[in-house]
């Protein structure tokens, strides 16, 4: 797994997919690899229906299923960022007489927490057995009127091809709960790179922008979006707090260089967790497909 792009086909006509699908096997010499299929749901709060409970705003939930694995985007829009916090600590004074250190000034959340859950299914029925305050953005009502609410919300279905060697390209239609398709998805995977740094202020790669526009058939007032997200901004969603304890532990006892156990190699470039590797790569690539069609107010 590699590095990945993503982009939005906003107005593709009904047979874009199969137009896609003719231009990479004819021009690229791509090959059908699979299916692509993902399904998203999201939910909101109601704790605003608690008698007494005053709340500045209702909290919400993503959950987007890719395999096997549920990535859920939580987010609370009452609470500060984590940049926001961090750029607070920087200016507060060291304590003095047993002051307050600043870790006791943290919050007890971030506006966005990022978690990967499994097995599919598992969060509707934590739901469900807590009877918890949280219900679909959108219910589905049958001919009784109950709300359902575990309905599928909206899918993306289409393919995956494979591009010589380098690449693996997804292309798939959105469609909503009531069938109607709401424009196109595509995602680029370069495989031989598991992490690349942009020098674009919002993220973009030309390298997977040139992949994905190549693929696109050559349509009259076609509208295309890419979608990315600066190195700022995944610092923010992919944070962890373990990972950031155990590596504060490991600089505040660095290594002996004379020790006769010490390689030599620690300060080379490795792979490290959150690269798009494994999990990582499909985690980082639902969170684009979450920002992009929340962005549109699709979700």
């Amino acid at each position: 797994m590699g590095f990945t792009g993503l982009a939005r086909w906003i107005n593709p006509p009904t047979s874009g997919l199969e137009l896609i699908t003719q231009n990479i096997v004819r021009n690229h010499q791509g090959q059908k690899k699979g299916i692509w299929n993902l399904s998203i749901r999201s939910y909101r709060s109601t704790f605003g229906s608690i008698p007494g409970l005053q709340v500045p705003s209702e909290r919400s939930i993503c959950a987007l299923t890719m395999n096997d694995n549920v990535f859920v985007l939580l987010e609370d829009p009452a609470a500060p960022t984590r940049a926001d916090v961090l750029a607070g600590l920087q200016n507060i004074a060291p304590p003095v007489d047993g002051g307050p250190l600043p870790s006791a000034m943290l919050p007890p959340h971030y506006r966005t927490a990022y978690l990967t859950l499994r097995p599919p299914g598992a969060l509707e029925q934590l739901l469900s057995q807590l009877n918890s305050r949280w219900v679909p953005v959108r219910q589905v009502t049958t001919s009784s009127q109950r709300p359902q609410g575990t309905a599928q919300q909206l899918s993306v279905e289409g393919y995956v091809f494979t591009i010589g060697s380098d690449w693996l390209v997804r292309v798939g239609n959105v469609i909503l709960a009531g069938g109607a398709v709401k424009g196109m998805l595509l995602e680029a995977e370069y495989l031989p790179l598991p992490v690349l740094h942009s020098q674009s202020a919002d993220g973009t790669s030309e390298l997977l922008s040139n992949m994905l526009l190549s693929v696109l058939p050559n349509i009259r007032d076609a509208k295309t979006v890419a979608v990315a997200v600066s190195d700022s901004q995944w610092e923010e969603v992919l944070w962890d707090r373990e990972e950031e304890e155990r590596q504060n532990r490991e600089i505040s006892s660095p290594e002996d260089p004379d020790h006769i156990f010490v390689a030599g190699d620690e300060g080379l470039p490795c792979q490290k967790r959150g690269d798009w590797v494994g999990v990582d790569r499909d985690r980082r690539s639902a969170f684009l497909i979450i920002g992009a069609l929340r962005s549109e107010g699709i979700l």
